[in-house]
């Protein structure tokens, strides 16, 4: 995405935040510059000012996406705070200025700090990024299922998985595994094909197998 002007640096960066954090499009719109930490890579959803579902705190470290991508966070909150002069209470995504033209029609003149009155830019925004990089469209809330497949395939043990959905404003793992682990038809015949003529245990496999185990065992404890 391009970085040249302000509006699409906003554009840029919600799209980055999201992936980042897994916000949902509400808490995104209300995002306060005080409730993000880039020292500690830590976003507080603060339900007294951010919307959160269930009126809930969130305390979100940044998931481990890429240097690249919280680099682009980094400097975005950097940029508001330093060139744009915002304060702990503007918005970490300002709306749009719109003046006037001299035919009478609205155009775009930089960023006000305003906050959005709906998720409907968001989204917009969302679309014209999907398309200007030749994708079919996806909305902000697939950005938490992808994170949800990430952490069931790279968390190392139960603890990490746990905290994993815990980042994401979970209270319990199973609500993270019954309501976005849904397994997609192609990865399910990747797995079931993996387990046809299996030798030996690699020791990701091993480890794997491990979490496996430990999984199985917390779940006949909890019935």
């Amino acid at each position: 995405m391009s970085a040249d002007a302000p509006v699409v640096r906003r554009d840029r960066a919600l799209i980055v935040f999201a992936i980042l954090t897994g916000m949902r499009d509400k808490a995104l719109a209300t995002l306060r510059l005080k409730h993000v930490d880039i020292e500690r890579r830590l976003v507080v959803q603060d339900p007294r000012e951010v919307h959160t579902k269930r009126h809930k705190r969130i305390d979100t470290y940044f998931f481990p996406v890429g240097d690249d991508i919280e680099e682009i966070a980094v400097k975005w909150v950097r940029y508001l705070r330093e060139d744009m002069l915002f304060g702990n209470d503007d918005p970490v995504f300002p709306r749009t200025r719109l003046l006037q033209d001299e035919n009478g029609s609205l155009k775009a003149d930089g960023l006000e700090p305003a906050f959005w009155s709906s998720t409907g830019s968001i989204r917009k925004i969302f679309k014209e990024a999907f398309a200007g990089a030749g994708l079919p469209y996806f909305n902000p809330h697939s950005f938490r299922d992808t994170l949800v497949q990430l952490g069931e395939r790279t968390a190392p043990s139960i603890e990490h998985f746990k905290a994993w959905s815990q980042n994401l404003g979970h209270e319990h793992v199973r609500t993270t595994l019954t309501s976005y682990g849904a397994i997609g038809t192609h990865r399910q015949g990747e797995l079931i094909r993996s387990m046809e003529s299996e030798d030996g245990d690699s020791q990701d496999e091993g480890a794997d197998r491990a979490l496996f185990q430990e999984f199985r065992r917390l779940m006949r404890k909890r019935r």
